[in-house]
């Protein structure tokens, strides 16, 4: 008997170069350990410039991405930009992902939906992260909007690091092996968890695992929580050493 294949779909920005290549990485990984097989089917909105406006402009096509997907049959749907949700107000993901889930619903492809930025906060309850340290690319003014966001989810961002790089592309350019060592700037005395990276365009899956290991705190970023939330949604197993605690199968 044929292992099961599920469908993972993902609504990008058009400049984004990070989601289609982190998370089929993690679920390539968990292949090697489980049965479950993984395809993976995008559909793209324009988005350059890290900036509110041209989030907000990006974000009002999310619905059109979602449609299209449901033509896919995909089984999951993951929203691939937390600024862009995130600078939409507080809590703004639960009516992201029930409105582009109702897009699935209305098109015969009922499929549940993940948001990065609402993978983030979840992620970070679920290994019960109360205070955070995190990385971001952003500019400090989105930066402090995702920590205004963060902490109306009753978590405490305690320090916070912004690359102040706008052109999403040299977002996407980043060496995935920097946060190691950028993270080291991070105040973290007391903190229970470190973001390295606080968004799904910067790359820094391969620094994961060796943070956590310096640190030995819980270290997480938006494309290992966006994929802990998909296997959640699925009802899949969560453990896939290598890429951190949230992986470890224990949550």
């Amino acid at each position: 008997m044929s292992p099961r294949s599920y469908r993972i779909g993902q609504i990008v920005p058009s400049s984004n170069t990070t989601m289609e290549t982190e998370i089929p990485a993690i679920l390539r990984a968990r292949e090697s350990l489980y049965p479950e097989r993984f395809t993976f089917h995008s559909s793209r909105m324009r988005m350059k410039h890290v900036t509110k406006e041209e989030l907000a402009a990006m974000d009002k096509d999310s619905d059109r991405c979602a449609l299209e997907l449901s033509d896919a049959r995909v089984d999951v749907l993951g929203y691939a930009c937390l600024v862009a949700i995130m600078s939409m107000g507080h809590g703004y993901h639960r009516q992201s992902e029930q409105r582009l889930q109702q897009q699935t619903i209305a098109n015969g492809g009922p499929a549940p939906v993940v948001s990065s930025a609402g993978a983030l906060v979840n992620g970070l309850h679920a290994i019960g992260a109360k205070k955070v340290a995190l990385l971001a690319p952003y500019m400090k003014p989105l930066t402090q909007l995702v920590i205004s966001y963060i902490e109306n989810e009753g978590i405490e961002v305690v320090d916070s690091i912004s690359l102040e790089i706008p052109d999403n592309l040299e977002v996407g350019l980043q060496d995935p092996m920097a946060p190691v060592e950028i993270t080291r700037k991070l105040r973290t005395t007391g903190v229970d968890a470190i973001v390295a990276s606080a968004c799904v365009q910067m790359p820094s899956l391969g620094s994961i695992q060796p943070i956590e290991d310096r640190t030995g705190l819980p270290v997480l970023s938006s494309s290992v929580a966006t994929t802990y939330m998909m296997l959640k949604k699925l009802g899949l197993s969560t453990h896939v050493p290598g890429f951190g605690t949230l992986l470890s199968g224990s949550y």
